[in-house]
């Protein structure tokens, strides 16, 4: 083995390094006094990892082609660890209550870790171990709540589905070993063909992988697991997990299944249609906050696999990393809101309990109203360049005098249809905060300092983000 491969995986090594510091703290403070060191710790290191990842380095591989590295690669694993950054940073108030905030950073870092082996995989080995490394985890995070009858309910049902997808996901890539007698992904995309085999091979690991990024038909474990879940968990299964499964998705699909193109782009065409329509009217039926936000996510994925419909690979790429980077910072700050609320008011998440909140929390209903426009697309927020980015992305290359270009016409028309109904349902939160009146709405109270500093960085995502384009031509320069 040629050790020095180790020095090319620089984001995982630092994340491994960032594992061992928080083990021998956890190890070494036992005083409730000394564990309040723990989040500034966590937040200081996951933010270092976000710059290490945005350091240049070259395209390179490791371990006979089992570890691909790119700018891409890197691009997206930067954004996934300033998401991590900020989930760890507004959890505080709520991990310092359980007593275990050694296990749950040592947790949220292990799933990361695991998304940055799954993105960087270059062998189908390599990609399901990352995905395992990354789903085992996460299912404990959800279960983080032991006494709450809901949490263990929404990590059995997680681990069930995880564990089923898993299996219909290997499943295929044996479809694909027995087609081409390997596991690489390059060996295979030079041999790539459309044979009965490789079509089976390809829906079996669409719809595995479909089940992480909540895709319809595979979402059914969404609304249940984030309603469930702690607050922290849900926002982190809806942005960092679901953006870190939707770029590896797109990186094997150009990659791997290239030859197979017109197979998987009607595939894709599908099931971003559906997702987009079917989560958007469920939605507008929930009266439970964190369930709307699981159709919500829905929705946003088919959003973020419209990215995949184009032909380009750059700018398919380019638009998803920036989309997710935009969903990260307005789902956080939804997220962020959802979690001071219930920790203030002994865990109301109906969205009727923010009647009037307007008038005794003006601050966090505006912070609430622009991350609710920002989700609708409405400009001038970021979230409307996001999805202006993937529907000229599903448009690239497509010429509507011929059949799939009519049907990629189809579907971003599709698309931007539901983005005003999106706005029905996102507008229902404001028009609860500011419209409706509540005989007892929520009492006036203060947020946790780190609370506020995660709100003042999503706003300042939310708002900048968009209005820059820097940000944009700094993504599409990089990959």
């Amino acid at each position: 083995m040629n050790y020095s491969d180790f020095f090319k995986m620089i984001p995982e090594a630092s994340l491994v390094a960032i594992l061992i510091v928080l083990f021998v703290a956890d190890f070494a403070t036992a005083k409730t006094e000394e564990r309040k060191w723990f989040n500034p710790l966590a937040s200081v290191l996951l933010l270092l990892n976000t710059f290490v990842c945005l350091l240049p380095m070259e395209a390179q591989t490791a371990f006979g082609g089992m570890y691909v590295t790119s700018a891409s690669v890197d691009v997206m694993k930067a954004i996934l660890s300033m998401g991590t950054f900020i989930v760890v940073l507004q959890s505080r108030a709520w991990v310092e209550k359980s007593g275990k905030e050694g296990e749950f950073y040592m947790l949220i870092v292990s799933t990361l870790l695991g998304m940055f082996a799954m993105m960087s995989a270059g062998n189908f080995l390599m990609f399901f171990l990352g995905l395992e490394m990354a789903s085992v985890p996460l299912a404990c995070a959800v279960a983080f709540d032991t006494y709450r009858k809901n949490s263990a309910e929404a990590a059995a049902k997680f681990i069930i589905t995880a564990t089923f997808s898993s299996g219909v996901m290997l499943y295929g890539i044996s479809f694909l070993y027995g087609a081409f007698g390997t596991l690489y992904f390059e060996d295979i995309a030079t041999k790539m063909q459309a044979t009965p085999l490789t079509i089976m091979g390809l829906v079996f690991f669409f719809s595995g992988l479909g089940f992480k990024i909540s895709l319809v038909p595979f979402h059914f474990w969404t609304a249940d697991t984030y309603q469930g879940a702690p607050t922290t968990i849900t926002g982190y299964l809806s942005v960092i997990s679901k953006g870190a499964a939707a770029f590896t998705l797109l990186s094997i699909l150009f990659h791997v299944f290239g030859g197979m193109m017109q197979y998987w782009h009607v595939l894709m065409m599908i099931v971003v249609v559906l997702s987009i329509t079917i989560a958007n009217f469920f939605a507008v039926r929930q009266g439970e906050l964190k369930r709307f936000m699981a159709f919500s996510s829905i929705s946003q994925a088919g959003y973020i696999m419209l990215a995949a419909i184009g032909n380009d690979w750059a700018t398919s790429v380019a638009s998803l990393s920036y989309y997710v980077l935009i969903y990260v910072v307005a789902n956080m700050a939804v997220f962020t809101i959802i979690a001071v609320v219930e920790q203030n008011n002994g865990g109301k998440t109906n969205i009727d309990d923010y009647n009037g909140f307007y008038q005794t929390n003006p601050r966090l209903s505006f912070l609430m109203t622009l991350a609710m426009f920002s989700l609708g697309g409405i400009p001038p927020f970021a979230g409307m360049f996001s999805k202006f980015f993937v529907f000229m992305s599903g448009l690239n290359g497509a010429d509507i005098s011929t059949t799939m270009g009519a049907w990629s016409y189809a579907v971003v028309f599709i698309a931007l249809l539901n983005t005003v109904i999106s706005l029905y349902y996102y507008l229902k939160i404001v028009k609860a905060m500011y419209i409706k009146h509540a005989d007892h709405p929520l009492p006036t109270f203060q947020s946790d300092c780190n609370s506020k500093f995660a709100l003042a960085v999503c706003t300042a995502g939310i708002m900048v983000f968009g209005v820059f384009s820097l940000v944009y031509e700094w993504i599409a320069a990089a990959v």
